[in-house]
């Protein structure tokens, strides 16, 4: 990180653009930055925040950068045309892609705990703060998501923190393959599942993150996960929610509709505590003992970590209930791939109550990969009498192949004899939901790289409660 040099942060709204933006202007950097979402006038309380954070705005049109002086930072998203890339080409500033910047920050840090696996990276990352902070660790965190725990009036999007302390804790993220630049002290892959790429490049890419690591905690309840601890040449620390064998594995699960317990066991010590998550659903049961393996390594106690978690509030975007109208539940979800999707629906299914789902894909390109996989998991997961409504793939400009749409999902969905139906528009499927929608019914909101939903959702239980 230069310190001379200022930062401008091209698409800084970005889940994963606003925390990295944070936290270079907590330890003092100059940041600037621009957003598609600013210049349309959208989600103006979060640009709000960063502008009381001292990170000035521009539009992005390229007015922003003026100078070889300036470091461009962009997301995935902005591509090559965009004003302010073409600014910096001009003027001969830096162009950095965002993960190379969050790489130099997190291999820079004395202790460097990286989190990764296909699904629950931002809930264990979120726990793992709230375990360091609480033993007084005062850690730097970089997450995807909004941490409840550290929000306050003035700080309304708590995604990152800048602390003093050794480490440094980040989600990594193996979509765009740059796992590969981290060099984690600590390593955690809670699990590997088909996500944008193909299983052999994931072997690959989450391998070869392991094994620079100098522990790696692993969940065995993942088959590919579990594959690691037998391929990878450091030394290892397991979990798992019922096998023994594992380092830390649980006992007497009891769910609940706003939280789950169970009794957490290590094999080595024969010690045992019990945990209180105000979380539900037994994947945040696996993200927990993934956080207390990392607390272990960090030299925590198993009693006094299990009591920590007690107090974590959990990830926004994450089985979030939004509120309750007429005796209908409107929750605010992130799940946007098959396993994420399955851990909510099962965890919703648990207690009674219709789902009515409304699934908005983060994209085309996933939906071609995915898509027998997307099929199969809400076939497998909805009742006969849940019904998916999905609207259009997010889609942010820029070329991308439509060979696969919102479309083919409900029908093969439908074709498995369940209900399903798409609309082209989000606002329509959002009338269909106020049609449907009756007392003890449950609205779910999901899918992900898009602000707006949690809007959306907001509005729905307004428009609930009028109806």
């Amino acid at each position: 990180m230069s310190q001379a040099k200022s930062y401008f942060f091209s698409g800084v709204g970005g889940s994963g653009m606003l925390p990295l933006a944070l936290i270079l202007r907590g330890k003092g950097v100059t940041v600037a930055g621009s957003d598609r979402s600013l210049d349309q006038g959208r989600l103006g309380a979060k640009f709000e925040y960063l502008k009381a954070q001292g990170i000035a705005l521009f539009p992005q049109d390229g007015s922003g950068i003026t100078s070889a002086d300036q470091i461009l930072v962009r997301s995935a998203a902005v591509e090559d045309t965009v004003g302010d890339v073409v600014a910096a080409k001009r003027v001969g500033a830096e162009d950095l892609k965002r993960p190379q910047l969050l790489a130099e920050l997190f291999n820079a840090a004395p202790v460097r705990i990286g989190v990764a696996g296909t699904s629950g990276k931002s809930t264990t990352t979120g726990m793992i703060a709230w375990l360091l902070h609480r033993a007084g660790k005062d850690p730097t965190v970089m997450n995807g998501a909004v941490m409840k725990n550290f929000v306050t009036p003035d700080a309304l999007f708590a995604s990152a923190l800048v602390g003093k302390g050794d480490a440094f804790v980040s989600e990594v993220d193996e979509s765009d393959g740059s796992i590969a630049r981290y060099e984690p002290t600590i390593a955690v892959v809670n699990n590997i599942a088909l996500d944008h790429k193909s299983m052999d490049e994931l072997r690959a890419l989450f391998s070869g993150f392991v094994n620079k690591a100098e522990i790696a905690v692993l969940n065995l309840d993942n088959d590919e996960t579990a594959a690691l601890v037998m391929a990878t040449k450091v030394r290892t620390r397991t979990y798992s929610l019922r096998s023994g064998l594992a380092d830390l594995h649980c006992s007497a699960i009891r769910p609940a509709p706003d939280g789950i317990s169970f009794d957490a066991l290590e094999k080595d010590t024969r010690e045992s505590a019990t945990v209180d998550l105000a979380v539900p659903g037994e994947h945040n049961v696996s993200n927990a003992l993934a956080a207390l393996s990392v607390a272990r390594v960090c030299g925590l106690s198993l009693g006094v970590a299990a009591a920590a978690l007690k107090g974590f509030s959990g990830t926004k975007r994450r089985l979030e209930i939004v509120g309750k109208a007429n005796n209908i539940t409107v929750i605010d979800d992130f799940g946007h791939n098959p396993d994420k999707i399955t851990a909510t629906l099962k965890t919703l299914h648990a207690f009674p109550g219709r789902l009515l789902i409304m699934f908005q894909p983060h994209g085309f390109g996933p939906l071609k990969l995915m898509r027998d996989e997307f099929i199969d998991c809400f076939a497998r997961n909805m009742s006969d009498d849940d019904v998916l409504i999905m609207p259009d793939p997010v889609y942010f400009g820029g070329t991308v192949d439509r060979a696969v749409g919102s479309e083919q999902i409900v029908a093969g969905v439908r074709a498995r004899g369940l209900q399903a139906m798409a609309f082209a528009e989000r606002n329509a499927c959002g009338d269909k939901l106020i049609e449907l929608a009756e007392p003890g019914d449950r609205i779910v909101v999901m899918g992900a790289r898009d602000d707006t939903l949690s809007v959306f959702a907001t509005e729905l239980l307004a428009r609930l409660g009028a109806k």
